[in-house]
């Protein structure tokens, strides 16, 4: 993981930004900020993503040096709710069920849309 941190050090140096910054962005201590850089300090995936936030950087860019995001031959393409719904995919009511909230979630706002989550997420976590 020392090359995680080394990696950090350098996107935050591009971007001009000091372990202050970072701090600030994140709620990170700036101690603990250098001990990552410095790899000292293994972070968590929770605490990479806080920190690619703060950067203002994609999360793939702590693994890969190229400027665009690496090939992925292998992968095979997700298809859209839109075209699963167009190929039968799942009952005729539940189709339309889906396209429906799938309207209506890309008009509400960013934070109603959080505490849908949070919502969803106590819900599941009762049954």
């Amino acid at each position: 993981m020392p090359m995680v941190g080394a990696r950090i050090r350098q996107l935050r140096e591009q971007k001009g930004l000091s372990q202050g910054d970072i701090e600030t962005r994140t709620g990170l201590m700036r101690c603990y900020i250098s001990r990552v850089e410095n790899g000292h300090t293994v972070p968590s995936l929770e605490t990479l993503e806080r920190i690619a936030g703060a950067l203002e950087v994609p999360f793939y860019r702590f693994f890969y040096t190229g400027d665009d995001p690496p090939a992925t031959p292998f992968l095979t393409v997700r298809k859209s709710l839109e075209e699963r719904a167009a190929q039968g995919a799942g009952a005729g009511e539940e189709k339309g069920f889906l396209l429906k909230l799938n309207r209506l979630l890309l008009q509400v706002t960013e934070s109603d849309r959080e505490a849908l989550l949070v919502l969803a997420q106590r819900m599941a976590a009762d049954s």
